[in-house]
């Protein structure tokens, strides 16, 4: 698959020495020509894209008070050109990212490109790496590279759905990174943006409207885990694509009940559900597992083993394993002998 870079520009983030208890003051270096869109930018962009992909993202959109998004207006009305944009987004998010204890040196990526027929404006914070290389005269020297394989500090806007769908929740993008609320809190602030769409809710929803149809098919258990293993293989297909779920698509994929397809179903019911759904695979999971720990024990079994090799009762709140795995049983024999 290829990519289309448009405009694309790069401005570095310094973070001076810290005195005392305070935080340390950021400055940048802005540059002021855009780079020359040559296939080693392309690459560049292109693993970015990938690799961003394939991050857990949360889901945003503008506020009318956003500087940001005023600012990306005039650029995509042509009132501002690409690098004033980049130099007014910059000291944006040197305000901002100021005001956060992980905020770091780094390079800062700013580019507009096409992906699929999709126009996307892509901001990142890439760290640089410490390697080594061979000169020509056979010696080792020290050299610094873009880390574009691992980078926490992203935010992506679908600009093609910010233009054609007012009503969208879910064109703007940031990851969810190694520390947490506080990206999400530097992004939202940073892009003037609110929460937009919640795929943990849409995934939980969507479990919950399969176990209802399948309740409303009159499936006996073994039925109804079937039907969830044919969802559960279908949408780890489309996390192992980077794709999103497609109700029509999983419709067509699960079977029809009481001669109601199930997005027929989804729809009368009122899930609340979108067209297309971002998969979250720890909700995705308990299609298949149930797990869980607490007070000193970790469980996680096949569902398909529940009333079969694995009993509970809700009324002595007691699990009945029934044939535990070899590895489990030999630490328990050898524990026995021990005591004994």
């Amino acid at each position: 698959m290829s990519i289309t870079v448009k405009q694309i520009i790069l401005h570095q983030i310094i973070k001076a020495e810290p005195e005392g208890d305070n935080l340390p003051p950021l400055s940048c270096v802005l540059r002021e020509q855009l780079l020359t869109i040559t296939p080693e930018v392309e690459q560049m962009m292109l693993q970015l894209h990938q690799g961003y992909q394939n991050k857990t993202k949360a889901y945003g959109v503008f506020q009318e008070s956003s500087v940001f998004a005023q600012c990306l207006n005039r650029l995509l009305e042509n009132e501002l050109d690409f690098l004033p944009f980049s130099h007014e987004a910059t000291h944006l998010l040197l305000a901002e990212f100021g005001k956060y204890h992980f905020a770091d040196n780094g390079t800062l990526v700013l580019c507009q490109y096409n992906f699929l027929a999709t126009d996307y404006l892509f901001i990142a914070l890439l760290d640089s790496r410490v390697s080594m290389l061979v000169n020509d005269q056979l010696e080792i020297q020290r050299t610094e590279y873009l880390d574009i394989t691992q980078f926490d500090i992203a935010a992506r806007i679908n600009l093609t759905d910010l233009q054609l769908n007012a009503n969208s929740n879910r064109y703007l993008t940031f990851i969810k990174g190694r520390v947490g609320r506080k990206i999400a809190d530097f992004f939202m602030d940073f892009l003037g943006a609110e929460e937009g769409l919640n795929p943990q809710v849409q995934n939980q929803c969507l479990l919950q409207a399969v176990s209802d149809y399948c309740v409303q098919g009159e499936l006996n258990s073994e039925q109804t885990q079937a039907v969830k293993k044919q969802m559960f293989e279908y949408c780890k297909g489309q996390l192992a694509s980077g794709d999103e779920i497609a109700l029509t698509e999983l419709s067509a994929n699960l079977p029809t009940l009481n001669e109601r397809p199930f997005v027929t179903f989804t729809e009368e019911q009122d899930y609340g559900l979108e067209e297309t759904i971002p998969p979250v695979r720890s909700a995705l999971k308990t299609l298949t597992k149930f797990s869980g720990s607490g007070k000193g024990v970790t469980l996680s079994f096949d569902a398909d083993l529940l009333n079969n090799r694995i009993e509970w009762d809700p009324l002595t709140d007691t699990l009945t394993i029934k044939g535990i795995p070899p590895n489990l049983k030999d630490q328990l024999q050898k524990a026995l002998k021990c005591d004994n």
